[in-house]
């Protein structure tokens, strides 16, 4: 079956503060964003008409922009109140997010300081497709070639476009051998994350983790270390080489997209998703989908 484009598709997007015909939603062709990376970007999910974290995701966008030197032109509350509007004038109930921001085409130079900053939020249904049997079987990763730069190279704690170029070469170059997805290590060579997710260990029932000091530190990360600990489980942020993967009984991913969902082999080392990473995917399902109080 064809893919549907994203550019051509029914119904309404949030831009620069209205709401318009999805098709309508254009960029230039010598927009700054596109030639030179500076756009920043979130991923949200909503659960039975709430987006999750949304305080979070929106006070990560505008800091995001000032890392890249930038103000987004609207404040916390508003981009809350158009991701609300593009909610109900798309009916959406289970669906994802995508809020943007980038510099325009004022100026086509490296330097761009009076580019306007536009700003936009789509979303479309994202219905959950898998019961947590089916997540349980796990996915498989390859290692990655690509590195997580240092941090003296670029401004990791932003979640900025460009950042994701070696991200996408990850992922293409470990689906084209067949896996679903590439761990990447950083610049030092120890374990860092997925493309596009945040990863843990498991090893004799304590959670290890990377310390996120050159790649962001997800809120769905953050998010399942605060559950992990109100069920008692010792988390440990720390260094963690690629070698420890041959002591490690489980692995599980953590983001927006993938939720928690369980790896069942990394490059040749294999994994059996258990009791921990079930008990934390179960957790995040249901936290996700409590009611607002």
């Amino acid at each position: 079956m064809a893919m549907l484009p994203f550019d051509d598709r029914d119904g309404s997007i949030w831009y620069n503060g209205e709401i318009i015909p999805w098709r309508d939603a254009k960029v230039h062709i010598l927009s700054h964003g596109l030639h030179y990376g500076s756009s920043v970007f979130e991923g949200e999910r909503s659960y039975n008409g709430r987006i999750f974290k949304r305080q979070e995701h929106h006070e990560r966008l505008i800091n995001s922009g000032k890392l890249l030197g930038f103000d987004i032109p609207y404040t916390v509350e508003e981009l809350h109140q158009a991701a609300q509007e593009v909610m109900d004038t798309n009916n959406i109930v289970d669906g994802y997010f995508r809020p943007v921001a980038w510099r325009g085409s004022e100026m086509m130079a490296v330097s761009a300081q009076k580019s306007r900053i536009h700003v936009a939020i789509a979303a479309w249904e994202w219905p959950s497709y898998f019961s947590p049997e089916d997540r349980l079987k796990g996915i498989r990763l390859d290692f990655a070639e690509w590195r997580r730069p240092d941090p003296v190279t670029a401004p990791i704690h932003s979640k900025a476009a460009g950042l994701y170029m070696i991200a996408t070469l990850s992922k293409h170059a470990a689906e084209e051998k067949g896996y679903n997805d590439a761990l990447m290590l950083d610049y030092r060579g120890q374990i860092a994350e997925a493309t596009g997710a945040n990863v843990f260990l498991v090893q004799d029932g304590k959670i290890h983790t990377p310390i996120p000091d050159c790649f962001l530190d997800g809120i769905t990360r953050r998010t399942v270390i605060d559950l992990a600990k109100q069920k008692g489980y010792d988390v440990i942020e720390r260094a963690i080489m690629p070698e420890e993967l041959a002591k490690t009984q489980e692995v599980f991913l953590t983001g927006t997209a993938v939720e928690v969902t369980p790896v069942s082999e990394i490059g040749g080392y294999k994994f059996t998703p258990g009791d921990v990473t079930k008990d934390l995917l179960l957790a995040y399902d249901q936290l996700v989908r409590e009611p607002t109080v």
